[in-house]
């Protein structure tokens, strides 16, 4: 059972006593993190790449950076792009892959994902690609196997779905997808920016051809994270300035460079997961990714706890609507809850639970053609419930209480 006390003590964020539901947005950011950024823009006031000390410095704590990224997600440092932001990361991809394409082969895109993994892919139709669509179902707000294999064909080239969507909390069954891309002979990108926060990635036994994920959702600063196989980003064009050449990755794709500072605080992502499994009783002597590994399970084990009487609460009552299982169950879904009150505008709710410090959000959330599908943009997209780990039962209690009394 995961010390929920000492998870939190790492955050002097939750100090402000609001219980924060909108972590599907972006976590707050434990006290590792936080002390990088500062200690690197109070050494470090200087470019990278120079032979003298301070410059050397600073030089190998950004690649430290890149590299504990890349780690995290179980990959090598050349095979990661660090970006501001997962929107930011596939525009860049979407341009650097554009070249490869001819005109009439086809890219698939959902109507579920976050707009960041489908409008940047959709612009490519000016190139003259073939854009398809790969729909949700609207009663059960899944992405079925059977009609995406239905789009494939021997024109297909790409494929842009979601692990977890942000406004539903299902997990689809990303590698089964993988396999009948591939199986096509296409490649497959995979939106993990809503998984990756509660389940440890490993992109290379998923086997994605590329893998989005922002680590501003998982403890980090707000830096956006593309992996790709390396001969595929061997294989894109560059946009960076002419004089990089086509072999150097990452830079030919990170046009400007990282942001400095916050690449070198993400080693502190690292050190508040092992700090995790060490307090409760992981072998210092184990692999980092066992170590990881473990202190994600103690965080699902203890979102499922969360979200379990939230859920319960929301499917039974009358005048509330629950998008996506209405189960806890974390083979199913990550905690991450939506919800709509028919009849009412979403944007109604959240500023009345606000006297109780109760931190909800409502809108689209950049699914904006998951909400159209739906219909639900008139009354303001849906309510989102977002649990982390550092979340309480008594948050989750205040929630439900506040939810009684406005709905």
């Amino acid at each position: 059972m995961l010390d929920v006390a000492f998870a939190r003590s790492f955050f002097p964020a939750l100090a402000s006593g609001w219980a924060y539901f909108d972590n599907a947005g972006g976590t707050v950011v434990p006290r590792p993190v936080i002390d990088r950024v500062g200690e690197y823009l109070s050494r470090y006031g200087v470019q990278l790449g120079a032979s003298y000390g301070p410059s050397a410095e600073a030089t190998e704590r950004v690649a430290a950076g890149r590299a504990a990224a890349a780690r995290l997600i179980g990959a090598e440092p050349d095979e990661v792009l660090l970006g501001g932001s997962t929107t930011i990361n596939t525009f860049v991809l979407a341009r650097a892959l554009a070249p490869t394409l001819a005109p009439g082969d086809e890219v698939i895109v959902t109507n579920l994902d976050h707009e960041a993994n489908v409008g940047a892919w959709r612009r490519l139709a000016e190139a003259g690609a073939v854009i398809r669509e790969w729909r949700l179902h609207p009663d059960t707000l899944a992405l079925e196997l059977a009609d995406l294999e239905r789009l494939l064909s021997s024109r297909t080239r790409l494929v842009c779905f979601t692990q977890c969507a942000n406004v539903v909390g299902r997990i689809h069954d990303a590698a089964a997808a993988i396999r009948l891309v591939h199986g096509a002979g296409a490649k497959a990108l995979v939106d993990g920016v809503a998984y990756a926060p509660h389940r440890l990635v490993d992109v290379k036994a998923l086997d994605a051809d590329f893998y989005l994920v922002s680590l501003y959702k998982i403890l980090g600063p707000h830096v956006g994270v593309l992996y790709g196989k390396k001969e595929h980003l061997l294989a894109a064009r560059g946009v960076n300035h002419f004089f990089f050449g086509e072999d150097e990755l990452p830079a030919k794709l990170q046009p400007g460079n990282v942001n400095h500072e916050l690449t070198s605080a993400l080693p502190g992502i690292l050190e508040f997961l092992e700090a995790i499994d060490r307090h409760h009783g992981g072998a210092e002597g184990d692999e980092p990714r066992q170590r990881w590994g473990r202190a994600f399970e103690l965080f699902e084990r203890h979102e499922e706890a969360l979200a379990a009487p939230l859920i319960d609460f929301l499917a039974h009552h009358p005048r509330v609507r629950l998008l996506g299982p209405a189960t806890a169950e974390g083979r199913e879904r990550v905690a991450i809850i939506t919800f709509t009150v028919p009849g009412r505008h979403a944007s109604e709710i959240p500023p009345l639970l606000e006297g109780d410090k109760i931190a909800l959000r409502w809108g689209h959330f950049y699914c904006h053609r998951a909400m159209a599908a739906l219909g639900l943009l008139e009354q303001g997209g849906v309510l989102r419930a977002s649990l982390a780990h550092y979340n309480t039962a008594e948050e989750v209690e205040r929630l439900i209480r506040g939810l009684e009394r406005v709905v």
